[in-house]
């Protein structure tokens, strides 16, 4: 007998005698097959079983694995990032498009009636006549918006003729080629578009989703519609999903609040802008023509409940009309939306927190949504500007910079959008890019990692400076520093011991660093002490436990650094607590036994998986 040794498996063959060589070279021939047979698939399942990438596998561009992406041949002389490859088609002129909505009842406005239509501008590739195309849209009110041309103010950003510098211009130059339509709309009561303008409301909401239907329902698309946008332009993305149209595939809202109220409050904190927002958007697109008689009912709601939930909301300010439920995004999309969603966020932004993307994310995935995620540690901005990244400071993102700048973040949209519009290639990995906040990139099923452990830190252990925190006064505890590096990958609690002494609320800002390092903050109003939007009565010298939670948080903390956590009354871009109207409000903090600060810890080896490198864009920018 002899041996043919393939990977685990063993083949056996029969030797023949001599002079039968007709049924020798039958047997070693088939034994031979059998064999390559075998190799083949031994290759195939160990490749599968491996994640391991044959260089050799034919494979289109826009499929790179993430792992391996750092080695494509990409140009970085660009602002942001682009495509390696040029598509072929031209561009047509673009064209004007007016889409009449049917609202609901509760929306109609009230003084000068006209039909409520929408207005679209459009641009198609120049491709073989029958060929269909899909649809990339951004929506929001900032075309032709500004100061009107009032004198001091200055004139009105450009027209949705135009392509936007954030969305637009950059679907113009790279994906169009490609056989995909730009589509650019003005939500109602902006641009071009009728109606009065209902920020984020249900009337806002109708008309989004009249465009998608339109552009899903013409003879040269596909019926594959996806949205896009950052800030509001994202925001724009979750009211197309509350009510779909079956023609929405899929959407990649870039920091778009989940909700007007999760925007602007924080369990019940209150962020400065929160009270003219609403007034704001209306002054800044109006201008003074008769359209401008046209109003929403929520017009006159808007600008007051922030003023009504900030002070009043324990005695029902904050319920006394419907105005946050009707801006509450996320439920809807949960229960009645099934295209996908390409999540994007800075985990330093500012203007909408990343606690919108989180626990946004694995919800999603919970309600059967295809959800893929890109996290890094810029701002308000989009992953692959590292003009805007650089400018960030120590604390705030700097340590992530330069690998924070994603230049292969078109390659990664690229595949997203053949998949989901084309119905191209492989359904791409659903997963999240997540950096750390010392730079490194790490890969995740979902995030906060289903292996994170919980470690609880009793304040009884903590090294304690002051008890009081007031508009003149803070406390501060500082933990024990550990033998080893901790990895916080989540929204790390603090249960905090708390009476007022004085009014009936309060409030506690409180900020983590190690080292110096600011690490991450987290905010609460004692009246929204159990989280949430629900409002409680406050008691004077009743001691309640603030059930505190962090902003999402991935930062490694090195061994023999110590955590610190100060606690003031205000922070950042909040408003101070409204008991700052009696000058003996103070809140007593008890940093014992009794308050708790809990850690979301995950172990990765420097070799784990998980970790992937990223373009190193910036060391040919030096050459």
């Amino acid at each position: 007998m002899f041996r043919l040794s393939m990977e685990d498996e063993i083949f056996e063959a029969e030797i023949i005698p001599e002079g039968d060589a007709t049924s020798l070279n039958l047997t070693l021939a088939g034994s031979f097959s059998v064999a390559i047979v075998f190799l083949f698939l031994a290759m195939t399942f160990g490749n599968s079983l491996t994640g391991a990438y044959d260089e050799s596998e034919s494979i289109e561009w826009w499929e790179t694995p993430l792992h391996e992406r750092y080695k494509m041949n990409l140009d970085f002389t660009q602002d942001r990032s682009v495509l390696p490859v040029n598509g072929s088609y031209g561009v047509l002129t673009y064209t004007e498009h007016y889409v009449s909505v049917d609202i609901p009842a509760s929306e109609e406005d009230v003084g000068t009636p006209e039909e409520d239509l929408m207005h679209v501008a459009l641009w198609l590739p120049d491709v073989p006549e029958g060929t269909k195309v899909p649809v990339i849209m951004t929506i929001h009110p900032y075309y032709d918006f500004g100061g009107e041309g009032m004198p001091g103010v200055g004139d009105d950003s450009s027209p949705n003729t135009v392509p936007d510098g954030g969305i637009g211009a950059w679907v113009y130059d790279h994906f169009i080629s490609h056989g995909y339509a730009l589509a650019q709309a003005s939500t109602f009561g902006t641009g071009k578009s009728t109606h009065c303008q209902d920020v984020k409301g249900l009337g806002e909401q109708t008309g989004i989703q009249a465009v998608v239907q339109w552009l899903g329902e013409q003879n040269w698309s596909n019926g594959n519609v996806g949205l896009m946008g950052k800030s509001y332009a994202g925001t724009t993305n979750w009211e197309a999903a509350q009510n779909p149209s079956e023609h929405l595939k899929t959407i990649v809202p870039i920091s778009g609040s989940i909700g007007v109220q999760e925007m602007f409050y924080r369990n019940g904190s209150s962020e400065s802008r929160a009270l003219g927002y609403d007034a704001a958007y209306q002054a800044a697109t109006s201008d003074l023509t008769d359209d401008e008689l046209r109003v929403c009912s929520d017009d006159l709601i808007g600008p007051v409940s922030p003023f009504t939930t900030y002070g009043w909301s324990h005695y029902g300010g904050d319920s006394w009309n419907d105005y946050w439920d009707e801006r509450r995004h996320l439920p809807d999309v949960l229960e009645n939306y099934r295209g996908s969603v390409y999540l994007v966020w800075g985990m330093q932004d500012w203007n909408v927190d990343p606690c919108h993307a989180f626990p946004t994310y694995q919800l999603m995935r919970d309600a059967g949504i295809p959800a893929r995620g890109i996290m890094g540690q810029w701002a308000h901005n989009y992953p692959d500007q590292p003009d805007r990244h650089g400018d960030l400071g120590s604390g705030y993102g700097a340590e992530a910079y330069p690998e924070m700048s994603r230049m292969d973040w078109a390659v990664d949209l690229f595949a997203w959008f053949e998949y989901w519009l084309k119905d191209n290639g492989k359904q791409p990995e659903l997963h999240v890019q997540m950096q750390r906040n010392d730079g490194r990139w790490h890969v995740e099923e979902t995030w906060p990692p289903a292996d994170v452990e919980w470690q609880p830190y009793s304040l009884d252990l903590a090294s304690v400076s002051g008890s009081t925190v007031s508009l003149s006064s803070s406390a501060s505890f500082t933990l024990p520093a550990e033998e080893n590096n901790l990895h916080i990958s989540g929204l790390p609690t603090l249960h905090l011991s708390v009476r007022s002494n004085v009014c009936d609320g309060g409030q506690i800002f409180a900020t983590m660093s190690a080292g110096g390092l600011r690490i991450g903050h987290a905010t609460m109003d004692l009246r929204y002490r159990d989280g949430g939007h629900d409002s409680q009565p406050v008691i004077p010298l009743i001691t309640y436990i603030m059930q505190m939670e962090f902003n999402p948080i991935d930062a490694i903390i090195p061994a023999g650094e110590q955590i610190t956590v100060t606690l003031t009354e205000s922070g950042e871009d909040y408003l101070p607590s409204p008991c700052i109207t009696n000058p003996l409000h103070s809140l007593s903090v008890n940093i014992d036994e009794s308050s708790t600060l809990s850690l979301p810890l995950i172990e990765r080896a420097d070799d784990a998986p998980e970790w992937f490198n990223v373009p190193a864009w910036w060391e040919a920018v030096e050459e």
